[in-house]
């Protein structure tokens, strides 16, 4: 096998793993790198976490694990379709093609695909650091069941963390959602869900300001009394307050991004600004971020690709 090829899609999550799809359906050679989360999160990515997925057309429930081992296998069974689990590292635009490196290898590409999505934002104050996998974690699908009948909190209000509260209540015996607004930022029926859960208790209007515990986390302070006091006994946080854009590389090479550090693409096909280079997924400035419409970019980003290769006429790689 060479290391040259129609389309290089950096970023191996559903997003990447559906461009490779229908490229490979358009009888294009096709690399996918990964992973773009580093080690975090198998191939698959970010919908890997998620325990339950309900609004992907075909499926009326089943996990995100699933559901992106089905998207890997679809993209697999084309034999034009390579996926390394390899971070790109580098990026270097050439006379008619592009050039990128990984730790093992460099590889040309007629066209690029960015579908690198987002990765977790950490939470900033005394001890998160500290205590990082050691109570304080940012997966709850991952590592709720290290939880069973413990007490713990959700950090944040976003569907996000009303999701993780649920998940948590499934083995936790108490979970406090700790959100700094006085209105969470949910979907209705997860709302819904959650009131219904005597286990899980909502404290609004309120940040987290410290994190302590001797090895493993056992307590938060609060910046407003709950109950009486700062202090809140726990055995773990879980912390769901947004995503960082995942978009540097593309920059790199002159892609342009907003304001969100997003790349900026033409939603009718999934071009940016640089010929050649397109972009689908939660990297992108699309405001609705869900997989089925990252998916639904993806394949427009290849289709898009076999066009601009088809009417450029590349045929080979010039330096």
């Amino acid at each position: 096998m060479t290391n040259d090829f129609d389309i290089i899609i950096i970023g191996c999550g559903g997003v990447g793993l559906a461009s490779a799809m229908y490229a490979g359906r358009l009888n294009l050679k096709v690399l996918v790198l990964g992973h773009s989360h580093g080690s975090e999160l198998p191939v698959g990515g970010m919908i890997t976490t998620t325990n339950s997925v309900e609004n992907y057309p075909g499926f009326p429930q089943i996990s995100g694990f699933q559901l992106a081992k089905k998207i890997e296998e679809h993209a697999r069974k084309s034999n034009l379709v390579t996926i390394k689990t390899e971070k790109a590292e580098e990026i270097e635009k050439l006379k008619t093609c592009f050039k990128v490196k990984t730790k093992k290898a460099e590889y040309k590409s007629k066209s690029l695909i960015f579908a690198t999505g987002t990765k977790w934002k950490k939470l900033d104050v005394p001890g998160s650091g500290e205590f990082e996998r050691r109570g304080v974690n940012y997966c709850a699908l991952c590592d709720a069941p290290l939880y069973k009948n413990k007490v713990v909190a959700v950090i944040g209000g976003s569907d996000t963390a009303v999701k993780d509260a649920s998940i948590l209540a499934e083995h936790a015996k108490k979970v406090y959602i700790i959100y700094r607004k006085e209105k969470l930022r949910a979907e209705p029926i997860r709302i819904e869900e959650i009131e219904k859960n005597k286990k899980i208790e909502v404290i609004y209007e309120t940040n987290l300001k410290e994190i302590k515990g001797e090895g493993i986390v056992n307590e938060v302070i609060l910046d407003k009394p709950y109950k009486g006091s700062n202090s809140l006994k726990l055995d773990a946080i879980f912390v769901a307050i947004g995503h960082i854009v995942l978009s540097d590389l593309a920059k790199s090479i002159g892609v342009k991004t907003n304001e969100k550090q997003e790349i900026i693409i033409d939603h009718k096909n999934s071009k940016t600004n640089i010929k050649g280079v397109f972009a689908a997924g939660d990297v992108t400035d699309k405001d609705f971020k869900q997989l089925i419409i990252g998916v639904a970019d993806g394949c427009t980003a290849a289709h898009s690709a076999y066009e601009y290769i088809k009417k450029e006429s590349v045929e080979t790689c010039e330096v």
